[in-house]
């Protein structure tokens, strides 16, 4: 039980920096990479622990990555309209690798 709490949470460390890194790059402010950060060390637990009606697990991540996204990137796109689109891909995409990572190594 401990070593898959410990499994989750690097994931969600590795898949948070992975989103973080441009956004340092880019020099946004310390709010918003402290917010993409947290969401997606967060998001592994959920994605993890949910049963989505029986909905393949390539397909499930991503589902549960965008939904949980929604909300922020339509509070972004209010300040930059072009910022949404990454932000739907990264969700998508980064909420089907902890899937993966889930299926094939935990």
């Amino acid at each position: 039980m401990f070593q898959e709490i410990l499994l989750t949470a690097l994931l969600g460390i590795v898949v948070g920096l992975i989103d973080i890194l441009p956004m340092i790059k880019m020099k946004l402010d310390k709010f918003s990479i402290s917010s993409a950060f947290v969401f997606y060390f967060v998001l592994p637990f959920v994605i993890i622990n949910i049963d989505l009606y029986g909905i393949a697990w390539w397909l499930k991540g991503g589902i549960i990555g965008l939904a949980l996204a929604l909300p922020t990137i339509i509070m972004v796109m209010k300040e930059d309209k072009k910022s949404a689109i990454p932000m739907v891909i990264m969700s998508v995409i980064l909420g089907t690798v902890i899937s993966a990572v889930h299926y094939f190594i935990m």
